[in-house]
């Protein structure tokens, strides 16, 4: 099952990447997997439930989890038969080669795959949100210059992703009062109390939102804005069934509770009936069929909500005969709207002339739709019927059912009237077979299946078991006279009479009653969201730093800083008896303390923002001082460079702010305030670590790591510690800092405008930081920090640059036993690239690194995620850990004994991805500041191309 879900993540990257140039071919083939897929499902109905677990981390309580049964196989049918037609529909029904569709459509259908095949919930939630994201895609992407479509799309996000977060949190509290995140666990023993009753709620809240149930439905019919085999795949067949099938599979479990059946049933009915009123009132053929849809779904909300064996056994069989018939229904209209050039049925006529097969197959699903046998349709409708047909309660539910399935028939007939009738229409027989075939099939399979009602019964009968014991009731096309049959003829009968009356009007005529309309609901909501964050963020967004600063730290002191005083002063104030306090281990610490506290006063005094700069870079050093002196070499090296580096990025940002800073014209008050929060604060964090260090209990966590370090055969604990025993960690957290690069590029660059060669100069066009062609000692451009040439301060950095660049590999090497490792190795490379950098500018830097700082990083990234994944794949080297498994141990000279290890690489993804972040520091940040300089600081020329007065002082004043 993990295979199969994969291979959808593969097929949709390689199928268009292979096929783009070929679109039919190119959904043809992506087809096939989905078709393989129902295939699959079909051939194990019957069968015994399988299961599949993949441990990712299991320490941590990682693991998917992956099911198969009855209803999982209703689903995939769906999923993989409809998604079959649609994609080969797709490929006849786009005008272009559209391989981002196709490939987010194949996506989708695995992100389903995925979801009803999850058997935790929290894998469940993380597919969840795929297909949410799928859809976001692909209502947006065809059109995305159109506002309607990017309004659409995004009510689509918002609407689900909102309500799917209510859903996780439910999904959170079941998880912990059941004690598990197992779903067929946490089903066969289920949790009670108000905690558990509150998390239903929630995650009824996700699925109501999911599946368009009234009042949360208006994003459905905004949705029809995408091409219509999304819609009839996404929206009709697939994605808005993922709430029904979270209904479909809580209710074994909690449908005898309080609140489950009543809300469900409600909420089904009213979705039902209102769906259908405005559904029969819509002129675009395809908002008609989104309103029923909202109502076929409260339909099917309404038979699995009630929790009994015949009402699952008439919901399973709906299930998959409103696919059958809702996705054709949906490619036909697209099919009219392709060769018509409109979808209004105001503007239709006499398209069946036209359409002569896209017409029967439109009748054939409609007549499924409505329930008229021998079709599928007629056999959920039946069962339905036989479910509520017991009196008491059940009867009001009968009744509304009823009611709905009246309109069903009639927006049915007035669906087929508006798109097919009429005496117009032209030349006869000129359906697009391509889309013709692929609509054709489902509907048939409507048909034929009304008949196979004993393979079915078959198939979904394991599922209704699970609600209740056999009943005797099974499928079929002929139960005898009775109140199921003349309830049937009733509701047909009457929704032909009822679209006699009212369907018949192209558009719908007004009415004085109000029409039900979420989407001024939505608009609303939005509106008065975006009204009160407007507020909050005038509010507390006041545009000054100090004051920010200020507000965290009075939070910080009236906190945790009242927590500590109750720790220290109350009934659990810790005994300290055992403790002495020292001032300094070591002489030298308060040397460097006293430098720490003359640097940060004096930075609070001067007028200079250099020299504020530099005292601040004092304090860093100090602080690396004292690291060294308290033993921590590691610590020292990582912070004394990052330190430097910090310095140079300030220094460059400062040269282009003004040398001293304005004057403070602050408020009596204001410096009252902000030397009492800078007092406290510096008080606080003084009582919070020595409360800390006094008030250990337990035995310390650092030897632990000791004699780990001594098991792995490594002498960098440090080290050890970020690559081997919590890689994990340090993944995550590369990820991040590669996630802020990027952030950091879009923020610096947007709207920089490139500077270009004049149309008269060699490489013209190209842009001015090009590298190539630079003698080895020759300045490549304007320096970093000055505006005279710096030849001497070039030739020494290009000597010193190989030098650096071996230490930093020296250092990467011997991170394993020395202090050392890719982290610091990364930065020490980096101060080689920055010394290239500061005499030369942005060209002698692309001189020096030829390879763009994009590059190191994703590929310092991939490498690092690849490691990880090939021990994951792996299973580990021999002694059982891939990452600190020992692959070579030699001797080198002047190096000493080298060992490389598994890890080596995860150090060396590291390394890279290090120095791809300083350098795109330095190609964005500083090269910005130069391009910004060059244009305040060339002299312009006058008419004889010399420079015009006044120019060498500006060049001095730079």
């Amino acid at each position: 099952m993990v295979t199969l879900v994969l291979a959808y993540a593969v097929v949709a990257v390689l199928v268009p990447w292979a096929l783009g140039g070929h679109r039919r071919v190119m959904a043809c083939a992506a087809a096939v997997l989905p078709a393989v897929t129902a295939v699959w499902a079909v051939a194990h109905a019957g069968g015994d439930v399988l299961t599949e677990q993949v441990s990712w981390a299991a320490d941590l309580g990682l693991v998917i989890d992956l099911r198969l049964d009855a209803l999982s196989i209703v689903m995939l049918v769906l999923i993989g038969g409809v998604g079959a037609v649609a994609l080969c529909y797709a490929g006849w029904y786009l005008d272009r080669s559209e391989a981002l569709m196709i490939g987010t459509l194949v996506a989708f259908a695995g992100a389903m795959t995925g979801l009803v095949l999850a058997d935790n919930l929290l894998v469940l939630y993380v597919f969840w949100e795929l297909t949410t994201l799928s859809s976001f895609i692909l209502i947006g992407t065809p059109r995305p210059e159109r506002a309607e479509d990017r309004r659409a799309a995004t009510q689509a996000l918002l609407t689900t992703t909102a309500f799917g977060l209510l859903m996780l949190a439910g999904f959170v509290l079941l998880g912990q009062t059941a004690g598990t995140y197992r779903i067929s666990a946490l089903l066969a023993d289920p949790p009670g109390g108000a905690a558990a009753e509150a998390g239903l709620v929630l995650v009824l809240l996700g699925a109501f939102a999911k599946s368009g149930q009234v009042p949360l439905h208006a994003w459905l019919p905004a949705a029809m804005v995408a091409p219509s085999p999304v819609s009839a795949y996404l929206h009709a067949a697939a994605m808005v069934k993922a709430g029904v099938y979270l209904v479909a599979r809580f209710s074994p479990a909690f449908a005898e509770t309080g609140l489950w059946r009543p809300v469900v049933v409600c909420v089904g009915l009213v979705s039902l009936v209102v769906g259908g009123v405005i559904a029969l009132r819509q002129d675009d053929l395809k908002a008609l069929l989104a309103y029923g849809t909202i109502s076929q779904l409260g339909f099917l909300m309404v038979l699995f909500g009630h929790g009994t064996r015949t009402a699952a056994l008439a919901g399973a069989a709906l299930l998959l005969a409103h696919g059958l018939f809702k996705a054709p229904l949906f490619l036909a209209a697209g099919v009219v709207e392709h060769e018509a050039g409109t979808r209004r049925a105001s503007a239709l006529s006499g398209m069946w002339r036209r359409l002569p097969v896209t017409a029967v197959a439109a009748a054939a699903a409609t007549a499924s739709m409505i329930g008229l046998p021998p079709f599928l349709g007629f056999l959920a409708k039946e069962a339905a019927f036989e479910a509520f047909a017991h009196g008491g309660w059940d009867a009001a539910v009968l009744a509304g059912i009823v009611a709905g399935l009246v309109l069903t028939t009639a927006y049915g007939v007035r669906f087929l009237h508006g798109a097919f009738a009429g005496g117009g229409g032209g030349v006869r027989g000129a359906d697009p077979w391509g889309m013709t075939v692929p609509l054709a099939v489902p509907a048939a399979a409507g048909f034929a299946l009304g008949f196979l009602y004993g393979p079915l019964q078959t198939m979904i009968a394991p599922y209704a078991d699970t609600l209740g014991a056999d009943d005797g009731y099974k499928l079929a096309l002929w139960h005898g006279l009775g109140l199921p049959l003349a309830l049937s003829a009733f509701a047909i009968a009457a929704g032909a009479a009822l679209f006699l009356l009212a369907g018949r009007t192209y558009p719908a005529r007004p009415v004085r009653w109000p029409v039900p309309d979420g989407q001024r609901g939505y608009n609303g909501v939005a509106r008065g969201t975006l009204v009160w964050a407007h507020a909050v963020t005038k509010w507390t967004q006041v545009g000054s730093l100090p004051v920010y600063l200020g507000v965290i730290g009075a939070t910080v002191l009236v906190v945790p800083g009242t927590a500590l005083l109750v720790g220290m002063f109350g009934d659990g104030s810790p005994d300290v008896a055992e403790y002495v306090l020292r001032g300094w281990d070591d002489p030298v610490q308060s040397v460097l303390g006293v430098v720490v506290i003359v640097c940060g006063v004096a930075a609070l005094l001067t007028r200079r923002r250099l020299s504020a700069a530099l005292l601040m870079g004092g304090v860093g050093y100090a602080i690396g001082g004292l690291f060294v002196a308290q033993g921590a070499p590691d610590l020292a090296l990582t912070h004394l460079v990052v330190e430097t580096l910090l310095l140079i990025s300030l220094v460059l940002v400062l040269r282009r702010f003004p040398d001293r800073f304005p004057p403070r014209r602050r408020k009596l008050s204001a410096k009252i305030a902000t030397g009492l929060i800078s007092g406290g604060l510096g008080g606080f964090l003084a009582t919070f670590l020595v409360v800390a260090s006094l008030s250990r209990t337990d035995r310390p966590i650092g030897p632990g790591y000791t004699e780990l370090a001594e098991e792995e055969g490594t002498d960098n604990i440090v080290n050890m510690i970020l690559v081997e025993t919590r890689a994990l960690d340090t993944l995550g957290e590369i990820t991040v800092v590669a996630v802020a690069s990027m952030g950091v590029i879009g923020l610096v660059l947007s709207g920089r405008r490139v500077q270009r060669r004049p149309a008269e100069e060699p490489g013209a066009g190209e842009p001015e930081d090009a590298g190539g062609g630079q003698s080895w000692l020759a300045t490549s451009g304007r320096p970093a920090l000055g505006v005279a040439p710096m030849l001497p301060a070039a030739a020494a950095a290009r000597v010193l640059n190989p030098a650096i660049l071996v230490f930093s590999v020296y250092l990467l090497l011997a991170g394993h036993n020395r202090p050392g490792g890719g982290f610091v190795a990364g930065l020490v490379a980096a101060m080689a690239y920055v010394l290239r950098y500061l005499p030369g500018g942005r060209r002698e830097l692309a001189a020096a690194m030829p390879v763009r700082p994009g590059v190191l990083l994703g590929g310092g990234l991939g490498l690092a995620v690849a490691t990880g994944t090939a021990g994951w794949g792996l299973g580990g080297f021999p002694d059982g850990d891939f990452l600190a498994s020992e692959i070579l141990r030699f001797t080198v000279p002047v190096l000493g004994e080298i060992k490389l290890s598994t890890s080596l690489f995860f150090d060396v993804g590291v390394y890279l991805l290090v120095l791809g972040l300083v350098l795109t520091i330095l190609t964005t940040l500083g090269a910005s500041l130069d391009e910004n300089a060059l244009e305040e600081d060339v002299p312009e020329e006058n008419g004889t191309g010399e420079a015009g007065p006044g120019d060498a002082s500006e060049g001095a004043r730079t």
